[in-house]
């Protein structure tokens, strides 16, 4: 299927944002001067994003129609986690209005707004459909401490924090009439014991880095539950090395262990809210190592972990909580780098933060057609017909004189199209080396735009 804009106030409008979803794709670049080619290009992509009648509801409404046709009658994973997007490199330039305010920017006061999307994923291979519902908003201009606004006392709905409520809310709504069933995935900001309360039902299941050490029921504390617990099951991970952290490649023998408890409401949550609220307790913890970097994962579920099978279905879905980071990566400094936008109003950068979103979607699902050989996915869901016509002239070039170094997809395969991306964008070809990663191709997709630019006017001269 094609990740396009389906619905907007006119068909000029509707054209203009998808071509700006497809230059985007194809440039990898977040200056509107950049990707455009003319005078009259950048000032369609300026007025698209300053129109009063593209809202963001609009683009996100359009976005979430994408990922329901995607993921129609699958079972799904659905992740969240916030992004602040920084501008205050520009605070002398960008118009302080009603769409930009303080930020959590270190050294300084920050200036700018978040992000919070809900990512969502197919339960059994993780292939990306897109976003069931984002969140947007920023902070007022004048800061004021948690302090100064009494935060401690101020109910859920009120508090910054009810955005993982609020995101799982609409999570549901969007996706009730498309698929069976869905796991929320959230980081320890989400252990919200409203949100145990209220969100899961016959369709949701939450699934929840554990924050706090959590009073039981039974007197005891959440985290020393499963301490005299014999371990239920284990397996090993290969965790890399990193230059940054100082850290040795090492094997790691992972332990489960699990255990149905049964939390205590807060003392500051209302009392409208059940009293106890039953849950499984997972711990997925390394053994055999002592080092800072040592793993333990303790995650809450509202889903029966009745055997070991199903804990570690849980542990393998909250660690695609990464695609979500790669996301926020993508958008800013190691991909598009959006903080650095020359835009003017923050209602600008706002909604074109929105189109690299889904833009991102088409990279993911570029990576995971090669990462995952046995997935079929087609080429249309990121290429036009001429583009793919022009990427075959490419193989003829790109492909070496032995077999190892042949492409060996077939037309209109999405895998085969990856392939000639992934060469422009520097990987080597070879099937035994690790396969290219979101980086290579984003790189490989600014090249292939200039590349094809070239072939396009070589070919009308040559037809004239």
């Amino acid at each position: 299927m094609r990740r396009d804009f389906s619905d907007l106030d006119d068909m000029r409008l509707l054209y203009r944002g998808n071509k700006i979803l497809s230059d985007l794709f194809r440039k990898g670049l977040h200056s509107i001067r950049q990707i455009s080619t003319t005078d009259a290009d950048a000032k369609g992509m300026y007025r698209f994003l300053q129109n009063e009648r593209v809202s963001e509801d609009d683009i996100i409404m359009n976005l979430a129609s994408n990922c329901k046709k995607a993921c129609k009658g699958k079972y799904v994973i659905c992740i969240q986690d916030t992004t602040e997007i920084n501008l205050s490199s520009h605070s002398r330039r960008i118009t302080k209005d009603d769409f930009i305010g303080t930020t959590n920017a270190k050294n300084s006061q920050g200036l700018g707004f978040f992000i919070h999307p809900s990512l969502v994923l197919d339960a059994q291979n993780g292939t990306p459909y897109g976003y069931a519902a984002i969140k947007v908003w920023n902070r007022p201009l004048k800061f004021t401490s948690k302090f100064e606004r009494g935060y401690s006392k101020l109910p859920i709905e009120e508090k910054e924090s009810y955005k993982w409520l609020e995101v799982s809310k609409n999570t549901q709504a969007s996706l009730k009439d498309f698929v069976p069933a869905m796991v929320i995935v959230q980081d320890r900001e989400g252990d919200i014991y409203e949100q145990f309360a209220t969100i899961p039902n016959a369709t949701t299941e939450l699934l929840v880095r554990a924050r706090t050490d959590r009073k039981l029921k039974d007197k005891t504390s959440l985290f020393s539950n499963l301490e005299t617990e014999p371990a239920q099951g284990s397996y090993q991970i290969e965790v890399d090395s990193c230059a940054k952290t100082k850290r040795k490649k090492r094997t790691a023998t992972i332990e489960i262990r699990y255990k149905e408890v049964e939390l205590n409401r807060p003392t500051n949550v209302s009392k409208a809210i059940a009293s106890s609220l039953k849950l499984f307790f997972i711990e997925a913890s390394e053994t055999g190592y002592t080092g800072k970097d040592k793993i333990c994962w303790r995650l809450l579920t509202t889903m029966n972990v009745e055997n070991v099978e199903i804990a570690k279905n849980c542990i393998e879905w909250y660690s695609w909580r990464w695609t979500i980071e790669e996301v926020f990566k993508i958008l800013k400094k190691e991909g598009f780098n959006i903080e650095a936008s020359e835009l003017e109003y923050a209602s600008s950068v706002r909604k074109l933060s929105l189109l690299i979103m889904e833009v991102v979607i088409k990279l993911f699902l570029m990576r995971l057609a090669y990462a995952e050989p046995e997935l079929e996915i087609s080429s249309n869901s990121c290429f036009t017909e001429e583009e793919e016509e022009f990427l075959e002239h490419q193989i003829d070039h790109l492909e070496g004189k032995t077999e190892k170094q042949k492409n060996p997809y077939k037309q209109k395969d999405l895998k085969r199209y990856v392939w000639v991306i992934a060469r422009l964008g520097g990987w080597k070809g070879y099937e035994s080396k690790r396969h290219p990663g979101i980086t290579t191709l984003w790189i490989g997709l600014k090249y292939f735009k200039a590349a094809m630019e070239g072939w396009t006017i070589s070919r009308n001269v040559s037809t004239r």
